[in-house]
């Protein structure tokens, strides 16, 4: 197994943040009481960006072309 780097744990959080975020938005279509839902949904929005600019900054790159 490989190490987890912080492009590894960006992908993990994002993914995770995406998930529990149509989660909660699957409950409240069924028409299920969500009493935390907007601080929830607010929560996961702020951790979606936060990771997806993990992932952004810290994926290598490579060097530009000759």
């Amino acid at each position: 197994m490989g190490d987890w780097d912080l492009t590894s744990i960006g992908l993990v959080l994002i993914g995770s943040s995406i998930t529990a975020a149509g989660t909660i938005i699957a409950a409240l279509l069924m028409g299920f009481s969500v009493s935390m839902a907007p601080f929830l949904l607010l929560t996961t929005a702020m951790l979606i960006v936060m990771s997806a600019a993990l992932i952004v900054i810290k994926t290598p790159r490579s060097p530009p072309p000759i």
